[in-house]
């Protein structure tokens, strides 16, 4: 009587012909890449806050903005960069930056879309094989 490790042992011994496909992509849908590029950008916004976050909280909890503080106070009184930092600052820095990046972003995947489309006719396209298991 045969087990079942021993049926799985005889189809692996068994080599099935993989069908193989090999296309050339010739066309990128701009509006498609418009879009995945926005999705794409989106994530860098929230991690670009989180990441601002994170960062000042670590500094603000082993005290190394008060030491910036003292050392520039140590050269003039009147400056303080605690007024400069804060977390409200902090954060609303993070979201210019991440509003920066989320139009950037956006606009080069349409470019580089734009430019792949204009390069695909002279160069002929990316090859692209695939196979099934």
């Amino acid at each position: 009587m045969s087990t079942v490790a021993d049926k799985l042992a005889k189809k692996s011994t068994h080599k099935t012909s993989a069908k193989q496909v090999r296309l050339r992509l010739v066309y990128i849908d701009f509006w498609s890449a418009v879009k995945l590029s926005f999705l794409a950008a989106v994530a860098l916004a929230v991690v670009t806050i989180v990441s601002f976050f994170l960062i000042y909280m670590v500094l603000q909890t082993t005290g190394l903005i008060a030491q910036m503080d003292e050392l520039f106070q140590s050269f003039s009184q009147e400056f303080s960069i605690s007024q400069f930092i804060g977390l409200p600052q902090v954060m609303a820095f993070a979201t210019v930056i991440a509003i920066l990046n989320l139009v950037v972003v956006t606009v080069l995947g349409a470019v580089l879309a734009g430019i792949y489309n204009l390069a695909v006719k002279v160069t002929g396209g990316v090859l692209v094989g695939f196979t099934s298991n």
